[in-house]
């Protein structure tokens, strides 16, 4: 180098060349900052009506017929559609004016979360209580699921074919229902010696679900039989109906402000609702794109994605197939390959942020911050990549001056050091088809707890990215 060091002016070069991470915050107009909590206030109540996958399919049918969008199978066009899959997943499209085959726009994100479910055969009394068996869904920390209230969300089917919707712990009228922990006074032997992985058996997360006995003191499992009454009374279940129901096991608790300056929200769920709730206000508010703008929520991520509602499933390429339709286009095996290997995705999912108190577990440089912004998630998976899509630096570079153009503020992250762990998400399954995609979602403490904790400044910058994404017409 011929240049004079000491002659550079290092204040003007850091700013023109260098990356320095700033909060949200210190980068968007205050004028905005009102816009910041509304948005906030709408998703906190999204929260608390789709703690379930069907749950959110409803709400988010709703909105969508709210914002005149039909259904796909109706007759007649009208450029905004919807689809629903056995009440699980659904996918949403605004038709655009360059020919569907010539690529999408398309952001996906799941509506499942991790939680417990009821076995088929879950009532049983022991000693004086009544309890339901549980199996847990999704990577959960088994304690904290312990000692805390807890709602029954679900859909059963009884002999007669009647379909019933339950939804008890929710209303302040409501009773609760709870799983018993162990007292310190007792546990050395049981817990506090082992691993946490061994400390909490799965088969001991039976909920608590009533005490008071039926019948004559003689009569066995009069608590069980007194449950049996009531659900009975009530609903007009029978034991074996519990064989044909899905009844979820979430928390009982409403979303929540976090913190004294109200700027976090703490709530069950948010991954990844987070991202389904800002998908849908993004479609909903976009208006004659150039690109067909696709939104897909799916269940089953939590687990794999396996089963027929589920990202590996061919509910995509169904929806797609009937878009090709409603455009007047050929729906054939070939125009349906074009139309997604040539569509750009975000996979709408949430990373970790870096917490204050584990920053052992991540690799600073590389670690998502709370407040800063949609995180850009080149590659998931663990170990040497596995399980992950790694998008390419191509599609990297159009996302980042996209959101650098429409001012939207940006941050990279990845799951943890290499070897510490890692997880994955939906972009591999939807990469299959070739088209470009990247994993795209605000970062969020506490991940698969019962209160994961989101920042609403990133909430909001999620909303701005998929609606810059939606709009753009990048090639």
């Amino acid at each position: 180098m011929t240049t004079d060091i000491k002659s550079i002016d290092t204040d003007a070069l850091q700013h023109k060349i260098a990356r320095k991470p700033s909060l949200v915050w210190d980068k968007i107009d205050p004028a905005e900052r009102n816009d910041v909590f509304e948005l906030a206030d709408s998703y906190k109540t999204f929260l608390d009506i789709s703690k379930t996958e069907r749950e959110a399919v409803r709400h988010i049918r709703d909105a969508a017929v709210k914002h005149g969008f039909q259904d796909v199978d109706a007759e007649g066009a009208g450029g905004k559609y919807y689809k629903i899959f056995r009440n699980k997943c659904i996918g949403m499209a605004v038709t655009g004016s360059t020919p569907l085959v010539q690529g999408s726009r398309l952001v996906a994100a799941h509506i499942d979360s991790p939680r417990l479910d009821l076995k088929q055969n879950p009532l049983y009394q022991d000693l004086e209580l009544a309890f339901f068996k549980t199996h847990y869904y999704g990577g959960i920390r088994k304690y904290q699921w312990l000692a805390r209230p807890l709602a029954l969300h679900g859909t059963v089917i009884t002999s007669e074919g009647k379909q019933l919707e339950l939804t008890i712990g929710e209303s302040s009228d409501d009773p609760v229902f709870t799983i018993a922990d162990l007292l310190p006074h007792l546990s050395r032997r049981l817990q506090d010696g082992k691993k946490l992985s061994e400390a909490f058996e799965g088969e001991k997360l039976n909920l608590i679900i009533g005490s008071i006995p039926v019948g004559d003191p003689d009569l066995k499992e009069r608590v069980k039989l007194g449950i049996l009454h009531y659900l009975n009374t009530r609903f007009g279940m029978v034991e074996e109906d519990f064989v044909s129901a899905e009844i979820e096991v979430v928390p009982a608790d409403k979303a929540r402000n976090v913190g004294f300056d109200e700027s976090l929200i703490g709530a069950y769920g948010q991954d990844d609702r987070i991202c389904a709730f800002t998908a849908l206000q993004a479609l909903t508010t976009t208006e004659t794109p150039h690109f067909t703008a696709v939104a897909l929520f799916f269940d089953k991520e939590e687990i794999g994605s396996d089963g027929s509602t589920g990202a590996k499933s061919r509910f995509m390429e169904d929806f797609f197939s009937d878009l090709l339709v409603k455009t007047g286009a050929n729906a054939d095996e070939r125009s349906l390959r074009k139309c997604l290997m040539n569509s750009f995705a975000l996979s709408a999912d949430v990373n970790a942020a870096m917490d204050p108190d584990f920053q052992e577990v991540h690799e600073k440089r590389n670690a998502a911050r709370l407040g800063h912004g949609i995180c850009l998630t080149k590659y998931t998976g663990s170990g040497g990549k596995s399980g992950s899509s790694d998008a390419n630096a191509e599609y990297l570079g159009k996302i980042r001056r996209l959101f650098n153009e429409k001012k939207v503020a940006w941050q990279t992250g990845q799951l943890g050091k290499v070897d510490q762990g890692g997880g994955g998400t939906i972009a591999k399954f939807l990469a299959a088809y070739g088209m470009e995609i990247l994993d795209c979602g605000p970062a969020i403490l506490s991940m698969h707890s019962p209160f994961e904790i989101a920042a609403k400044t990133d909430l909001y910058m999620t909303l701005k990215a998929y609606q810059a994404f939606y709009a753009s017409r990048m090639q």
